[in-house]
């Protein structure tokens, strides 16, 4: 199969690419320094790399920041899935596209996992940045007959994910106060619980949506499990050799976040057989080991 990605060089991308790659796949990407909203370079780039599929990645992604920059986090999101999908619209024979949106859409629950039957309530610019993005590829679909594959992921950490969000900025926290002596790190709101999955495995899934999808269908990757964040920190404070305890930046709380958010996997995994398969604390021992290479920080003598 022959693979073209925007958003390749971040954090999911580039687990993409390698999981691909394995499976054998032909790989291009959108080259950096283009604009995913200037459709002509966009549909150029498709082009010449003659895809069977898209994977459309490319965003910003930061919930909180969405809210300092509204309109800049609409126009990649929004517009620029609009321009990729007029780019693909322009082709000869346009490839099967997945577009990666956000469980963000559904908002606060109101009660129980979320399906994808489950009213989308966006509280966020970044979540509603998504809806928008979302229904540009159903009406791609609808009226164009693009055949748009949508994917809901949920929280997806793992190695190499950048500091801006929760897990991988506690565990960075966390091993900088292991190197230092530090007994305190800053943290913001511990008390929501959130559907964490493997990044390896949300790739996974990804490819066999592409494979195995329905176009115009829409699909929850999840794990089906909610874990309070209280928890992750208290995991990840068992994998560092230094005892610590948090203490709350005012800086670091959202003016609006939602206090439990779990989605049902169930649509996905009896379409393709897809299941999560590396648990949470294997995930926060790879990023805790992950953090120690990037700071370049040996784990020291477990504290007494």
């Amino acid at each position: 199969m022959r693979a073209f990605l925007t958003g390749a060089t971040g954090f999911v991308g580039s687990w993409l690419i390698r999981h691909l790659e394995a499976e054998g796949d032909d790989v291009a990407a959108l080259s950096d320094g283009i604009d995913v909203t200037d459709t002509a370079a966009v549909a150029l780039e498709i082009t010449r790399a003659r895809p069977d599929a898209v994977y459309h990645l490319a965003a910003l992604t930061h919930v909180g920041r969405s809210w300092e920059a509204p309109e800049e986090t609409f126009r990649v999101n929004a517009t620029g899935t609009l321009s990729l999908l007029e780019a693909v619209r322009l082709l000869e024979h346009p490839p099967r596209v997945l577009l990666v949106s956000s469980a963000e859409v559904y908002g606060p629950p109101l009660g129980g996992p979320v399906t994808e039957e489950s009213p989308l309530r966006p509280v966020t610019p970044y979540a509603a940045s998504k809806v928008a993005a979302e229904y540009l590829g159903l009406q791609a679909h609808l009226g164009r007959g693009i055949e748009v594959i949508r994917a809901r992921p949920f929280n997806h950490v793992g190695p190499g994910q950048a500091e801006a969000f929760v897990v991988s900025a506690l565990a960075k926290r966390l091993v900088e106060a292991e190197g230092s002596g530090s007994d305190e790190v800053s943290v913001g709101d511990l008390s929501p619980a959130r559907d964490f999955t493997d990044v390896r495995d949300v790739v996974r899934a990804y490819r066999l949506l592409v494979e195995e999808g329905t176009p115009g269908d829409v699909y929850n990757v999840c794990s089906g499990q909610a874990v309070p964040i209280a928890l992750v920190f208290d995991q990840l404070v068992g994998l560092v050799r230094s005892p610590v305890r948090p203490v709350v930046d005012p800086d670091l709380l959202r003016p609006v976040d939602v206090p439990t958010l779990v989605g049902d996997p169930s649509k996905i995994e009896s379409l393709t057989g897809w299941k999560p398969e590396i648990p949470l604390g294997q995930t926060l021992a790879d990023v805790v080991t992950d953090w120690r290479a990037r700071l370049e920080l040996a784990p020291g003598p477990i504290a007494s």
